[in-house]
């Protein structure tokens, strides 16, 4: 076939009103997405084809409602024509799933927020990547994702990789959020249904092999979540982030009891916010108490990984997102002794 008669798939015509065109609940366009196989005009009529979508109909009619405004706004086309074609119903699976190619997955949960659960979810990660291991980040705090701050990936956008979404890859790690696909300016409004949604795809349909450790940065408390979290992947172990203070305590309490429940072990519990070192005097204060969690620990039977200072260091550099920088020297120290403790109870089980 010469070139002058080779018919591409989209036409140049409709790529630019195309790319204006963002699917509903995200900052992304659906060329971006590559949720357009063919676009085409035909005489007066324009001739859009998308990939399957599982969406809601509601979106579904407001994506196709955008495509046709956008698509007669930039052109001549007098009728506008969407294929969106209904994928077929998913197999139903018998249980948790393993995630191809990820040895171990580990959430790090906490059941109150406020508690620095992030923070130490971020130097986990950042830990045992130096210990030599492969490890992945997903953020699965889907109302309040902090993670592409804390790694400096405000603006980052994942490509697609064959029939799934490629990571972002920084400072020595794969990382994965719903911050990346949704402005830090946008509310998340979901409900149930697509929370659950989103959880399968950030777990199943990112190229996350080959890894190691999967490190789950969990939302605070025992919701949609984390219940699918634990109904969609098999858990080689839970961190529970707590500090000193009894109401904080009560939550981790529950924490723990929602692994329980789910029957995914728990590698042990982190205080976190154990202490402050004074930077005038060197003095050491216990600012929110001190020595609760480590009994509770016991109490509970699950093993007491260790403290963490409130570090300001730790937290500019998370603000400025070079946290990998904090894993240097003193400040760090703590979050290795941290990551080998979790490491060590991994590979026992």
């Amino acid at each position: 076939m010469s070139q002058e008669n080779e018919k591409f798939p989209i036409d140049l015509e409709l790529e630019a009103p195309l790319k204006t065109v963002c699917y509903p609940g995200f900052d992304t366009d659906i060329l971006s997405m590559q949720l357009v196989t063919e676009a085409h005009l035909e005489g007066g009529k324009a001739v859009i084809h998308l990939r399957p979508l599982s969406a809601p109909p509601e979106v579904s009619e407001e994506l196709e409602n955008r495509i046709a405004a956008a698509v007669r706004e930039a052109t001549n086309a007098e009728e506008v024509e969407v294929h969106a074609p209904v994928p077929p119903p998913p197999k139903e699976k018998q249980g948790p799933q393993p995630i191809e190619g990820v040895k171990w997955v580990v959430p790090v949960a906490s059941g109150k927020g406020g508690v620095g659960k992030s923070t130490v979810a971020v130097h986990l990660a950042l830990a045992l990547a130096s210990q030599g291991l492969k490890v992945g980040l997903l953020d699965l705090d889907l109302y309040g994702p902090s993670i592409p701050i804390m790694l400096g990936l405000t603006n980052a956008k994942p490509d697609a990789l064959e029939d799934k979404i490629a990571p972002i890859e920084a400072q020595g790690i794969k990382v994965m959020s719903v911050g990346f696909l949704v402005g830090a300016d946008k509310a998340l409004i979901w409900r149930g249904p697509l929370v659950m949604k989103a959880v399968r795809q950030l777990l199943h349909e990112v190229a996350w092999a080959p890894l190691d450790v999967l490190v789950l940065d969990l939302p605070p408390g025992t919701g949609d979540v984390q219940i699918t979290m634990a109904q969609e992947v098999p858990v080689s172990g839970a961190v529970v982030v707590t500090t000193p203070q009894d109401v904080a305590l009560g939550d981790a309490i529950k924490g723990v009891d929602m692994f329980n429940q789910v029957g995914a072990p728990v590698l042990g519990i982190v205080e976190n916010m154990s202490y402050f070192i004074c930077p005038d005097c060197t003095s050491r204060h216990e600012i929110f108490g001190h020595g609760s969690v480590e009994p509770l620990a016991a109490k509970l039977g699950v093993p007491f990984l260790g403290e963490l200072p409130l570090d300001p260091a730790v937290r500019l550099m998370a603000d400025q997102g070079k946290s990998r920088e904090a894993l240097t020297g003193e400040h760090g120290e703590p979050f290795v002794q941290v990551a080998q403790k979790v490491l060590e109870r991994l590979k026992e089980r």
